[in-house]
């Protein structure tokens, strides 16, 4: 495993483009654009504002930096890298840009969600579309590219409507059976659409790509309900978490339930393996503590750490919600199918150093990780069962179904991973700090190391 130096970034503005060659970073309001390989810059472009928000085209040749404040968009190309587009909303506002599956049109979403504006690069024409929704998750598009799915409130009442991308014309409108859709998501190949109604209502519907409802879900009433939601890969289940702590597996041929996935406190069962981060400061010679090797290797007082495992049972901390606040730290909050659909990763907030790690074919829970600290982001390798975490110090971790691992990040000053992604190879990671990122190299030869 390698490391790459450090470079700047700003607001985790870091993306690999779709194709997997190139690195683009965002420093307040310039873009930097690097090869992924050489890391060498290739384009370096300035915006009139500082970017709060960047995304590549689906063909990799273009890249959007939205400035919200300013109601800006500006496009820039890598094929022509003079030519620049810069799209202004003026006074109705912007509060979200974003590319069509197409990567020749952009959506912007105005103030107080009055209207999506659709912008095309190639015949500059502009649509409307009135009535979007503000919600959790307002508008998602097929995984082929074909349909966009778009919530809407209009006379007090929810509807989702499904536009073509090519033309833009609507496919389906229709009213949904929610008190107050939260958010909506395409099945993976594209045949179901999942709509969820806020946490005050437990409620998953599911409609068929012409309007009809296929099947309703709801595990309880009287209390919160819906925190997250996914799809596997292979559009087989739907997972859903909840804040009363258990993930719920929904089947694709009946949509009912087969099994509950809870999350306790305690682990009495011999059958998952436990993993317990274990910290210990290295011993340091007198001779070590000299102010050349103190300036010069910032690994002198960090912490190392590695994973012990412990057998039932194992004893969790629990961090118990303050009902006066909003958006209580309980239930699930974070889920993720590998690649293979083969396992899940979730995350209950109120035993937030831990992640579960359950496998789909047996319906059981595979591992658990509990760290020192919260754990801040997971996510799965695209291309194999390998599970990627941090933890907000400096170090990163990885499970596999051969084991855990901890590794230090050899960064000067300290490099904190706030973040990670996977490149579309995963055959390298993107580690986001604070105010910096690098890059990490799998050693592809030993995948599970």
């Amino acid at each position: 495993m390698n490391f790459s130096e450090v470079f700047k970034q700003s607001n985790q503005l870091c993306r690999v483009s779709p194709d997997g060659k190139y690195l683009a970073t965002c420093v307040q309001y310039r873009l930097v654009v690097r090869d992924i390989n050489t890391l060498q810059i290739l384009h370096l472009y300035t915006c009139l504002d500082q970017i709060v928000h960047m995304e590549w085209s689906s063909d990799s040749l273009f890249i959007l930096c939205a400035m919200y404040k300013r109601g800006l968009v500006q496009v820039w190309s890598l094929e022509q890298p003079d030519w620049h587009c810069k799209i202004d909303e003026g006074s109705i506002g912007l509060v979200s840009s974003r590319w069509s599956p197409d990567g020749r049109h952009i959506l912007n979403t105005t103030e107080f969600h009055l209207r999506v504006t659709v912008w095309s690069l190639c015949t500059k024409a502009v649509s409307y579309i009135k009535y979007p929704k503000a919600c959790q998750k307002g508008i998602d598009f097929s995984r082929d590219g074909c349909y966009m799915a778009l919530a809407e409130r209009r006379d007090c009442k929810d509807y989702v409507s499904v536009f073509v991308c090519d033309d833009w014309h609507l496919l389906r409108h229709f009213e949904t059976e929610t008190q107050d859709l939260a958010g909506l998501e395409w099945s993976p190949n594209g045949c179901v659409l999942a709509v969820w109604d806020s946490c005050l209502e437990y409620k998953v519907l599911l409609y068929s790509l012409d309007g009809r409802l296929l099947s309703t879900y709801s595990a309880y009433e009287w209390s919160l309900g819906v925190k997250a939601l996914t799809w596997s890969p292979s559009s087989q289940f739907l997972a859903i978490g909840s804040y009363d702590e258990k993930v719920r597996i929904l089947n694709h041929i009946t949509w009912k339930k087969i099994t509950e996935f809870e999350h306790p406190a305690t682990i009495n069962s011999p059958k998952a393996v436990v993993y317990k981060e274990v910290e210990r400061k290295p011993v340091v010679a007198n001779d070590d503590l000299s102010l050349h090797n103190i300036t010069m290797s910032s690994t002198v007082f960090n912490t190392q750490s590695k994973y012990e495992i412990c057998p039932p049972p194992v004893q969790f901390p629990v961090v118990k919600p303050d009902p006066d606040r909003a958006n209580p730290k309980i239930g699930v909050s974070t889920l993720a199918f590998s690649s293979d659909s083969r396992y899940l990763a979730t995350k209950n907030d109120s035993i937030a150093s831990v992640v579960w790690v359950w496998d789909m074919q047996r319906m059981s829970l595979e591992a658990v990780l509990e760290q020192t600290s919260a754990v801040r982001c997971f996510q799965w390798d695209p291309r194999r069962p390998r599970l990627a975490l941090c933890t907000g110090n400096t170090k990163l971790y990885l499970w596999s179904p051969t084991g855990c691992v901890s590794v230090q990040v050899p960064a000067e000053g300290g490099f904190q991973v706030q973040s990670l992604s996977w490149h579309s190879s995963g055959d390298s990671l993107m580690l986001l700090g604070k105010e910096q990122l690098c890059l990490c190299y799998m050693d592809t030869d030993q995948e599970d190391k």
